[in-house]
Parts: C-alpha cells; sequence; structure tokens
C-alpha cells in the first residue's frame, strides 16, 4: 500500500518537456530564496517587517531555505509533487500578503495586474503538481530502478 502511494507520487505520464518547466520554477524559487539571505534589508527580513509577518527574524530565513530546498527538488525532480505543496503555500501568503491590499483599496484589475507573476508562479506550481517531474527527472529514475527491482 506505501509502495503504491510513493510510486504514485513519483510517476508521470507527462512528456520530457515538462523539464523545462521544473527548470523555470526552480531557478526562480532558488534564486528568490538566496537573494533572501544576500539582502535581508530589501527581500528577507526587512520586507518581511514592513508586510506585517509575523516573527520576521524566523519567518524571512525559514521561506528563504524553504524556496532554495523545493526549487532545488524541482530543478532535480526529485520528489517534485511533494516539493510543490510548501511552494503553494509560500505563494499563497506571498500573494495575500503582498497583493492582497490591492484587491480591497483599488479592485479586481489592479490586483490581477500587480499579481500576474504571482499567478503565473502558482500555474506553474500547479501545472508540477498535476503532472509530475516527467520522464528526465530523478523521480522517474527512481521509479524505473524501483520497477526493475520488483521485476528481479
Amino acid at each position: 500500500m506505501a509502495e503504491s502511494w510513493f510510486s504514485n507520487l513519483l510517476s508521470s505520464t507527462a512528456p520530457g518537456a515538462v523539464i523545462l518547466m521544473r527548470i523555470l520554477t526552480g531557478s526562480i524559487f532558488v534564486s528568490e530564496g538566496i537573494q533572501k539571505f544576500l539582502f535581508p534589508a530589501d527581500l528577507g527580513v526587512g520586507r518581511f517587517i514592513k508586510l506585517d509577518i509575523i516573527y520576521p527574524s524566523i519567518s524571512a530565513p525559514f521561506v528563504g531555505v524553504v524556496e532554495i530546498l523545493c526549487g532545488t527538488l524541482l530543478l532535480l525532480g526529485l520528489l517534485t509533487r511533494f516539493a510543490v505543496i510548501p511552494l503553494l503555500i509560500v505563494m499563497a501568503v506571498a500573494i495575500t500578503s503582498t497583493k492582497g491590499h490591492l484587491l480591497l483599496a483599488e479592485g479586481f484589475w489592479k490586483f490581477a495586474h500587480e499579481a500576474r507573476t504571482d499567478y503565473s508562479m502558482i500555474m506553474c506550481l500547479a501545472f508540477l503538481l498535476v503532472a509530475g517531474a516527467g520522464p528526465i527527472s530523478l523521480d522517474s529514475m527512481i521509479l524505473r530502478r524501483g520497477n526493475k527491482n520488483v521485476e528481479s
């Protein structure tokens, strides 16, 4: 039962081109995570303070580590569907904390314009959650190796 669940988590019928989506999405998250440490006043703790996010000295580095770790997993195609979940949470918090006020104050179209990048990242993550890592991934390699061991 557990083996079947794990196999489903790793399996993907997506074409090899899904690697482009993983590279796009993973590299953006890795870059943003690193920048939270390189530029803490503007993109890390300082930004979290400006946004009134609780415990900024803990939450900013935590989000940075999550972005780096999960973004790297996406780049490798390792536990791809699992890695997407924390990033979706990060994006949900990001869009509500940085753009939510626009929806209330200036309406949908201003919000839609300002949130377009966040929305695009959420859609990329949703795609990877549904499609999986594709055949050019560590997920696929692990699954193939596991199937060879079962057949032997």
